[in-house]
C-alpha cells in the first residue's frame, strides 16, 4: 500500500492531540525518529507496541499508531506528575513547547501500568534526536502562522479571556461546543459524550426527537469556566484545553491562529460578524412581508441611505430615481404620489433582494443592516436590535431545517441574457455552453477557478460541449465531470502530459454512475470522432476530447 503523504499524517497528528491535550509536534517527532514498527497498512510507526490488554493487532496501523501515541504521552505526563513534577518541568512558557528535560523522559520509552488500558508501550529513542525533530516540526507551526519566538504572554492572555468569557455567553451552539471542548480536555475524557456526562446532569425529557436542545448544560459549563483561574496550574493539558476554548469561541482556523489572536486582543467579545447570518436571512425574508406601509418604506429607505453612504432621505431617493418633491406633504396629485410610492417599493425590494449576492460585511453595510432590523421591528436602540439578532442566531442554529427559524433558501441569482458568442469577457459560469444543453461554463471552468485565457480557448470549449452533449444524449445519462480547461500549470502540477488537450480545452474526464470506463468506451467508439481514452488504474473514468482526429488509448 502507498504511504501518506505528509499532510495526510499531520492530519492525524492534529486530531490525537487535539483529543488527548497534548502537543501535536511530538507525534511528529516520533514519527521521525523511532521509524517502527512496519505496520500492516504500508507505513512505519511512531515506536508503539502491544501493552497489558492491548494486542499486536490493534496497534498494526498508522492511525492506531498516532492515538494510542497521543494515549501515552498523556499518561507519561500524568506519571511524572504524580512524581512531583511541577508545570515548569514539563514545560517551557517563553518557548510555547514541552521542555527538554519531558522530552528526554519521552525518549527513555515508557512502559505503562497494569491498569492502564488506554496506553501501549512506547519504545526508547535517541533524546537528541526527538528533541531536534520536535523543534524542526514545531518552527513549520510557528512560521505558517507567524508566531512570536516568545510565548510568555499566553498564559496571563489566556486567563484574562476566559474570566470574562461567561459574561458573554449567549448560548449559542458554537460557544457551548468551545466550553465543552475546554472541560473535555481539562478532565482529560476522549469525546463529547463524556465531557457531558461528567458534568452529572439529569437529561431532560424531549419531546420533539429532532429537535436538540441543550441548554441544560449552561449553567454547569458557565460554573466550570468561572472556576478554571482558581484551579489553573500551568500543567500542558490545561493549557491546550485553553487555547482549543479560544480557538473555537473565535471560530479560527487552528491552534497556532488562537495563539496569534491572543497577542493583540484577550477580548471575549464575539464581534458583530456572528449575527451576519441572522442579517443576511432577515434580508432574505424582508420582501415577503413587505407591505408598502409608510414605516417600511422608510425603514428600507435608511438603510438604502447608509448602506450607499448617501448624506440624506433626500439624496437616497435621487438616487433611487424618485423625485422628492413627488413624495412631500405638500403634494396633491394623488395619482402621481401613488405612482412614486410604487416605484419607490419597486426599487427598494430589487435593492434588498441583492443584499445576499452584494454584501462584503463592511461595517458600513453591516450598520445599515442592523439600522433596517431596528426600524422595521421597531426597536429603541441599537443594543436592543443587537441582542433580537443574537437570538435570531441562536434559532438558526438550532432550528429544524423545515421550522421558520431556520435560514431560508437562497434565491437563485438571475442570469443575463446569453451573448450571441462566447467570449472570455462574457462568460457566465451557471448558464450552459451551449444553448439547452446540460454542461455549464462552471464545469468546464472548475467552478470559475480556472477561466479560459483567450477566444481560441473558448470555442475550444465550446466545441467539446456540442460533441459531449451528444454523447450524454445518446448514452441518456449524466456525464459527471472531474477535469475539463487545465491551464498549463495546473496540468502539470496533476501529471498531465505536455501535449494533453486538456490545456487546449476541448478535453473532458468523466464518469457515469453505473457504468465502468470500458462500457462507455464501447459505447462511444464506433462513432466518436476525436479523442477517446480510459484509465487502466481508474476503472470507471472516461475521457474524450474533439481533436480534428481519431485517437484511441488505453492508460
Amino acid at each position: 500500500m502507498a504511504k501518506l503523504t505528509p499532510d495526510q499524517r499531520n492530519y492525524l497528528y492534529l486530531l490525537e492531540a487535539e483529543r488527548a491535550g497534548i502537543h501535536k509536534p511530538i507525534l511528529a517527532a516520533l514519527y521521525q525518529v523511532q521509524g517502527k514498527p512496519t505496520l500492516e497498512d504500508g507505513e512505519t510507526g511512531l515506536g508503539i507496541a502491544p501493552a497489558n490488554r492491548i494486542p499486536l493487532g490493534q496497534v498494526n496501523t498508522f492511525a492506531a499508531q498516532v492515538q494510542y501515541a497521543a494515549n501515552t504521552i498523556r499518561s507519561i505526563t500524568d506519571s511524572l506528575v504524580a512524581q512531583g513534577w511541577k508545570a515548569t518541568d514539563l514545560w517551557s512558557n517563553e518557548a510555547g513547547r514541552y521542555g527538554n528535560r519531558f522530552i528526554q523522559a519521552v525518549a527513555a520509552g515508557y512502559t505503562p501500568p497494569a491498569n492502564n488500558e488506554a496506553s501501549a508501550r512506547l519504545e526508547s529513542s535517541n533524546p537528541q534526536a526527538l528533541l531536534q525533530a520536535y523543534l524542526d516540526d514545531l518552527a513549520i507551526d510557528f512560521k505558517a502562522e507567524g508566531l512570536p519566538q516568545n510565548l510568555a504572554y499566553l498564559d496571563s492572555a489566556l486567563l484574562t479571556l476566559v474570566d470574562r468569557l461567561p459574561s458573554y455567553y449567549r448560548s449559542l451552539p458554537y460557544q457551548r461546543d468551545a466550553f465543552l471542548e475546554a472541560l473535555r480536555i481539562w478532565r482529560k475524557l476522549d469525546s463529547r459524550e463524556a465531557a457531558i456526562a461528567s458534568l452529572n446532569l439529569k437529561t431532560p425529557v424531549n419531546a420533539d426527537p429532532e429537535s436538540v436542545d441543550e441548554s441544560y448544560l449552561d449553567k454547569a459549563l458557565i460554573q466550570f469556566m468561572q472556576s478554571i483561574s482558581r484551579n489553573y496550574s500551568g500543567y500542558p493539558h490545561q493549557r491546550e484545553a485553553l487555547v482549543r476554548l479560544t480557538q473555537l469561541w473565535r471560530q479560527l482556523d487552528s491552534r497556532e491562529a488562537a495563539i496569534a489572536s491572543l497577542e493583540k486582543d484577550t477580548s471575549p467579545e464575539p464581534g458583530l460578524k456572528i449575527i451576519d447570518p441572522a442579517l443576511v436571512a432577515f434580508a432574505q425574508r424582508l420582501p415577503q412581508y413587505y407591505q408598502g406601509k409608510g414605516e417600511q418604506r422608510n425603514a428600507l429607505t435608511e438603510a438604502f441611505r447608509l448602506w450607499r453612504g448617501l448624506d440624506s432621505r433626500t439624496t437616497a431617493l435621487a438616487a433611487l430615481g424618485i423625485n422628492p418633491n413627488t413624495l412631500s406633504a405638500s403634494t396633491t396629485n394623488k395619482t402621481a404620489l401613488t405612482d412614486a410610492a410604487t416605484q419607490l417599493d419597486r426599487e427598494l425590494l430589487e435593492f434588498i433582494e441583492r443584499i445576499p449576492g452584494e454584501y462584503q460585511e463592511t461595517e458600513e453595510q453591516r450598520e445599515a443592516l442592523i439600522r433596517l432590523v431596528q426600524l422595521w421591528r421597531g426597536l429603541t436602540t441599537r443594543d436592543q436590535t443587537i441582542r433580537s439578532l443574537f437570538e435570531d442566531v441562536r434559532r438558526m442554529q438550532q432550528a429544524r431545517r423545515d421550522a421558520p427559524e431556520a435560514p431560508p433558501k437562497p434565491k437563485p441569482l438571475i442570469l443575463p441574457k446569453r451573448p450571441a458568442r462566447w467570449t472570455p469577457g462574457n462568460i457566465q459560469l451557471y448558464a450552459s455552453i451551449i444553448p439547452n444543453g446540460t454542461f455549464s461554463w462552471a464545469e468546464a471552468t472548475h467552478g470559475g477557478t480556472r477561466m479560459p485565457p483567450d477566444q481560441t480557448t473558448v470555442d475550444a470549449i465550446v466545441r467539446i460541449a456540442r460533441l459531449a452533449q451528444q454523447a450524454r444524449e445518446r448514452i441518456g445519462r449524466p456525464f459527471q465531470v472531474t477535469s475539463w480547461y487545465r491551464p498549463p500549470e495546473i496540468n502539470a502540477r496533476v501529471g498531465g502530459v505536455s501535449n494533453s488537450r486538456h490545456i487546449v480545452g476541448d478535453a473532458i474526464d468523466f464518469y457515469c454512475d453505473g457504468l465502468t470506463g470500458d462500457q462507455l468506451y464501447w459505447f462511444l467508439d464506433s462513432w466518436w470522432p476525436g479523442g477517446l481514452g480510459r484509465y487502466a488504474s481508474f476503472p470507471y473514468l472516461s475521457h474524450i476530447d474533439a481533436r480534428s482526429y481519431r485517437a484511441r488509448w488505453l492508460r
